[in-house]
């Protein structure tokens, strides 16, 4: 698996996206609104034909295109993963209909998707769903009821895929996975005024019609599109927070190398420059951890889960240290609003906490070290 070095043409392909997201994605999420949909952005996104390769390309790829839009345009990069999130579970569990219909329009930027998981009850415990999905009388639908919280790209996604529980009490065996567009009647949604400026808000379902055409996957499959999801897409947060590390990284370089102090340089006080190294140092370890992951599931690894949540743990921990870090050693200048770093302060600390929590990836690695552990299945039988 090439987990350690980019071809020539990779290096060359993400300096490309990093040119364009400061050339000309840059621009547009600046006039957009903090906390909604940014539509002129999406439409960017796929006349430059980066949306449509979310689904023709692989994890490593996706990766690359994450760390780099991040170096120059978070807003970019997370708009281009929130489509890919929400429509990946169509794109590989969906009908012909849903794909024809759906696909091209999140390809071309022209309709905006949402992966609608999360409840005010059930963050990280996907289990614990209990938005309803209550079948009719003749059995040939079902009616969704209840509340889906803190779900990006809400209200403003044009279709939504919702995981409900189609059988209670059965925990992760019960949830179906539907495609439920926004126009359905009942179902209504509100911004949430959070930290993080990309779109976050409440989605609520009232009695919202859905049909065996809108079922992706299989009835009672639900949480193995959500997991299936969720790995190819943990080790790309990893990439996101790599990007907003290097351009917090690069922007410290560029600061203590001419910032005067005592005499000198910054960069010349030895806490400041071990403090710099260490900064690089884990960078580059979250970085050798997303690729190593990216590329095992482009490879088909049994080691997934474990691998991913490594790569989401460490990358997203080591960007909040070393955006911290950068803040530290430029002092109150960037804290001003507007500063790079003032915005990469308020960017970094979502990814710790979305599509798993770091405590959950440790509970995921933990889970999988013990099931593949020699002489585990023996001792778990005595």
């Amino acid at each position: 698996m090439p987990a350690f070095s980019l071809e020539p043409a990779q290096n060359d392909w993400c300096a490309t996206l990093r040119t364009l997201a400061a050339e000309r994605l840059r621009p547009l999420a600046e006039q957009g609104e903090p906390g909604r949909v940014n539509r002129p952005l999406i439409a960017a996104l796929g006349q430059l034909g980066l949306l449509s390769r979310l689904f023709t390309s692989g994890a490593l790829d996706l990766c690359l295109m994450r760390e780099s839009l991040a170096h120059a345009c978070t807003e970019a990069e997370t708009a281009l993963a929130l489509q890919g999130l929400g429509a990946h579970p169509v794109h590989a569990h969906g009908t012909p209909a849903q794909r024809a219909h759906w696909l091209p329009r999140v390809s071309d930027g022209t309709a905006v998707a949402a992966f609608a998981l999360s409840e005010p009850g059930a963050g990280s415990d996907a289990g614990a769903l209990e938005l309803r999905a209550e079948q009719g009388d003749l059995g040939t639908g079902w009616r969704l009821t209840g509340t889906k919280c803190w779900i990006s790209n809400a209200p403003d996604a044009d279709f939504y895929t919702v995981f409900a529980r189609t059988r209670p009490g059965t925990g992760a065996r019960g949830v179906t996975a539907f495609l439920v567009p926004a126009d359905r009647p009942g179902l209504t949604g509100a911004a949430l005024d959070m930290l993080s400026p990309h779109p976050i808000g409440t989605l609520t379902f009232d009695a919202v019609p859905v049909t065996c055409d809108d079922v992706l996957g299989s009835v009672d499959g639900g949480f193995r599109v959500a997991m299936g999801t969720l790995d190819l897409f943990r080790p790309s947060v990893g990439a996101f927070a790599v990007g907003m590390a290097r351009a917090a990284l690069d922007a410290t370089l560029a600061h203590t190398a001419r910032r005067d102090a005592f005499g000198g340089k910054l960069r010349d006080l030895q806490t400041v420059a071990h403090q710099v190294a260490e900064m690089s140092l884990r960078t580059e370890a979250a970085r050798l951890l997303v690729y190593a992951a990216a590329s095992a599931y482009d490879a088909g690894a049994p080691d997934v889960p474990a691998r991913a949540a490594m790569a989401k743990l460490l990358a997203t921990e080591t960007a909040q240290y070393v955006v911290d870090g950068a803040v530290q050693l430029h002092g109150a200048r960037a804290l001003r609003r507007g500063h790079l770093l003032e915005h990469l302060y308020r960017e970094v600390r979502a990814p710790r906490i979305y599509e798993g929590a770091t405590e959950v990836q440790r509970d995921i690695i933990a889970r999988e070290l013990y099931r593949n552990a020699p002489g585990a299945q023996g001792a778990a039988a005595r």
